[in-house]
C-alpha cells in the first residue's frame, strides 16, 4: 500500500494550518526597503549634527574651539578620532570654521542658514501647539485602562509628538482642564513616580468620541466613500505594501486575506473586563495590538518612532513583550530599520504614510525639520572654504550677547532678520564682529595675567 512521505505530510499539514487560521505567520525574514533605509542614512547626519548643535547653543557666544568640541563629542556621543573635525568640514552649510582673531585657534558656530532653519522649527512648534495638546491627549487615552502615562516616559517622546521642551509647564500646567499631574505620595521625590493623567470634563461626550476614532478608520471611511468597496471586506482592514521583494506564498496570501476581516477591539476601548482566554479572542488581541503600534505612529509628527521608545508603553498600552519579532511579522503595515545609529536603535516607519521616502501628508513641523537635512545633503564644494575658514560670517548679533545663544537665536529678539541672511548667504565678514571677540578674548586675557 502506496505511504505518503513525510515531506507531503508536512506540506499538508502546514497547508491545512494556514487555510484554517486567521494569524500571520510568525518568524518571518525581515526585507529591507532602501527608500526607508536612506531616510535613516541621512536621519543619522541630521542626528550627530543636532548633538554638535545642541553643544554649541548651550555655549552663551554659540562659539567653541574645535578641540574642546571634539573631545566632548568622543566622550557622550561616541564620535572616533579626528572624526568631528572632518564632520565639521564635510557640512559647511551647517558649521562655520574660523580662525579666532586672538587665540589663532580654529573655532566653529552654526552658519546664519542653520540658525534660520533652528527658528523656523521653533516657530512651526509654537504654531502647532493646539495639535500637539490633541496628540498627547490621544496618546494618554491609548492607556486605555489608566488613562495615564509616565512623565519621564511623555519626555522621551515629546521630539516625536513635536511637544516644546518645556512641555510640562506650556501644556500640560497650562491646561488643566485637559491634563492633571499626579505624584506619587510614596516617592515624591522619585521622577518615575510623576504621570501625566486624561482629564475628562463632564458633557464632553462628543469631543471624547472624536479623540476615541483611530487614524485607520478615518482611512477606511476615505477608501469607502472614494472606491465604494465593499463594506465588510475594509471594515477591519488594514492597509498592507509589502516591501519590494517579499515572497508571498499562496497560503500566506489566504492567511493575510482572513486576517484581514479578523474584528478586533478599538485600541481606546478597556479590555481588562473581557475573557480573553479564548483563542478567538487571543486572535483579536493580537490585531488590537497591531492597532495600537498602527495609532501611536499616526500621533507622531514623522510618523514613525524607534522601538525602544515603543517598548516603554509595553504596559500601559498592553503591546507584546516580543516587540521586534511581532513588528517583523507585519511587514506590509510597518518597516523596521537598523540603519541610522550604527544598530544601536531601531527606527519603525508607518508604510502608509510614506513614499518614495517623503511624507505622503507633509505637515510644518515635518517640513522644518527636513530642511536640515537638507543642509547636510549639500556638496561642500559648493561652500566657499576659504572664506569660512578666515571669518565669522553674517548673523553674529545673536551670539554676540552673554545670556545665552539659543535664547536670542530662536526667541522674538531674532524673528527680524535682514533679507540677505534670510536668503541662506553664509559668506562675508563682519568687522564690528570680529572687534567685539577680539575685544572681549582680550581682556578676558588681561584679566588672567593680573
Amino acid at each position: 500500500m502506496w505511504r505518503r512521505s513525510p515531506i507531503h505530510l508536512r506540506q499538508s499539514f502546514v497547508a491545512r494550518s494556514f487555510s484554517q487560521s486567521t494569524s500571520i505567520p510568525k518568524n518571518l525574514q525581515r526585507v529591507r526597503d532602501h527608500g526607508f533605509d536612506d531616510v535613516m542614512e541621512v536621519e543619522k547626519k541630521v542626528r550627530r549634527a543636532l548633538h554638535l548643535q545642541s553643544y554649541l547653543l548651550s555655549q552663551p557666544s554659540g562659539s567653541l574651539p574645535v578641540s574642546q568640541l571634539d573631545v566632548v563629542a568622543r566622550r557622550y556621543h561616541a564620535f572616533g578620532p579626528h572624526e568631528t573635525g572632518n564632520f565639521l568640514l564635510k557640512h559647511p552649510h551647517v558649521f562655520h570654521v574660523f580662525d579666532h582673531p586672538v587665540q589663532r585657534r580654529l573655532w566653529v558656530r552654526l552658519t546664519p542658514r542653520a540658525a534660520l532653519r533652528l527658528r523656523q522649527e521653533s516657530d512651526a512648534v509654537r504654531s502647532m501647539l493646539p495639535d500637539a495638546v490633541r496628540r498627547l491627549r490621544k496618546l494618554l487615552l491609548l492607556a486605555a485602562r489608566s488613562r495615564r502615562i509616565r512623565l519621564e516616559h511623555i519626555r522621551l517622546v515629546r521630539h516625536d509628538l513635536g511637544l516644546p521642551d518645556d512641555f510640562l509647564q506650556s501644556v500640560v500646567l497650562a491646561n488643566p482642564s485637559f491634563f492633571r499631574l499626579v505624584v506619587s505620595s510614596d516617592f515624591p521625590d522619585d521622577p518615575r513616580a510623576k504621570y501625566v493623567e486624561f482629564v475628562d470634563e463632564p458633557g464632553d461626550g462628543n469631543d471624547l468620541a472624536e479623540f476615541t476614532m483611530c487614524a485607520i478608520e478615518r482611512t477606511r471611511e476615505l477608501q469607502y466613500r472614494e472606491r465604494g468597496a465593499d463594506a465588510e471586506d475594509s471594515r477591519f482592514a488594514f492597509l498592507i505594501n509589502f516591501p519590494p521583494g517579499f515572497k508571498i506564498g499562496k497560503y500566506y496570501r489566504i492567511a493575510v486575506w482572513k486576517w484581514q476581516r479578523l474584528p478586533y477591539w478599538s485600541p481606546y476601548e478597556d479590555v481588562s473586563g473581557y475573557d480573553l482566554r479564548s483563542l478567538e479572542a487571543q486572535r483579536r488581541m493580537e490585531k488590537r495590538m497591531v492597532a495600537t503600534i498602527h495609532e501611536l505612529l499616526s500621533l507622531t509628527v514623522e510618523k514613525r518612532m524607534t522601538m525602544e521608545r515603543i517598548a516603554q508603553f509595553r504596559q500601559a498600552m498592553g503591546l507584546p513583550k516580543k516587540l521586534k519579532a511581532f513588528l517583523l511579522q507585519h511587514q506590509g503595515i510597518f518597516y523596521f530599520s537598523t540603519r541610522g545609529n550604527r544598530g544601536k536603535l531601531h527606527t519603525v516607519f508607518l508604510r502608509e504614510a510614506y513614499r518614495k521616502g517623503e511624507l505622503v501628508e507633509p505637515n510644518e513641523l515635518y517640513l522644518a525639520r527636513r530642511k536640515l537635512g537638507e543642509l547636510l545633503l549639500l556638496s561642500p564644494k559648493k561652500a566657499n572654504l576659504d572664506r569660512m575658514l578666515t571669518s565669522l560670517g553674517r548673523g553674529m548679533d545673536a551670539f554676540s550677547g552673554g545670556s545665552g545663544a539659543k535664547s536670542k537665536l530662536i526667541g522674538d529678539e531674532g524673528e527680524q532678520r535682514s533679507e540677505n541672511e534670510d536668503s541662506g548667504s553664509d559668506s562675508g565678514v563682519e568687522s564690528q564682529c570680529l572687534y567685539k571677540i577680539g575685544k572681549v578674548a582680550y581682556l578676558e586675557g588681561g584679566k588672567e595675567n593680573m
